[in-house]
């Protein structure tokens, strides 16, 4: 059995990746690693900007994000296949990049919640496709 992992956002991009993703993988009897990625924004920790704001808060919201995204495409406990969850702190890129070391598969969307509407490609999918060791699928949303 291999495994595909899939980067999630909340974007429409990153839901029309995974579910892409967890189609390719029941085709192909793989296990699915769907991964989500928080960091902590400097400002968090101003007092001006909200000190109460911690680490945990943010990793809590990224769970709970993952966990509602899952549940929104029905992927669950009785999916035909294995479905893992990562909830990572950091660079999205690299946490994604880390994740897929031992992937046959990474499945990305094409933008997501960050830069210019026009860009068809975003930053975090460009990297993937660049510094991947495994293949990469970048898919657009409909």
């Amino acid at each position: 059995m291999g495994k595909i992992v899939v980067g999630v956002d909340g974007s429409d991009g990153s839901r029309e990746a995974l579910r892409w993703a967890f189609t390719e993988a029941t085709l192909r009897n793989d296990a699915l690693e769907v991964v989500i990625v928080w960091q902590y924004p400097i400002t968090a920790s101003l007092p001006t900007f909200g000190a109460m704001t911690t680490p945990d808060d943010f990793e809590t919201d990224a769970r709970s994000t993952l966990l509602t995204i899952l549940d929104n495409e029905g992927i669950n406990a009785e999916s035909p296949i294995p479905v893992s969850t990562l909830v990572a702190e950091g660079n999205p890129a690299r946490a994604l990049l880390d994740a897929s070391d031992s992937a046959d598969l990474l499945v990305v969307g094409s933008r997501g919640h960050g830069g210019f509407a026009g860009v068809l490609v975003g930053s975090i999918s460009q990297q993937c496709v660049h510094h991947a060791k495994c293949p990469v699928v970048v898919v657009h949303p409909n």
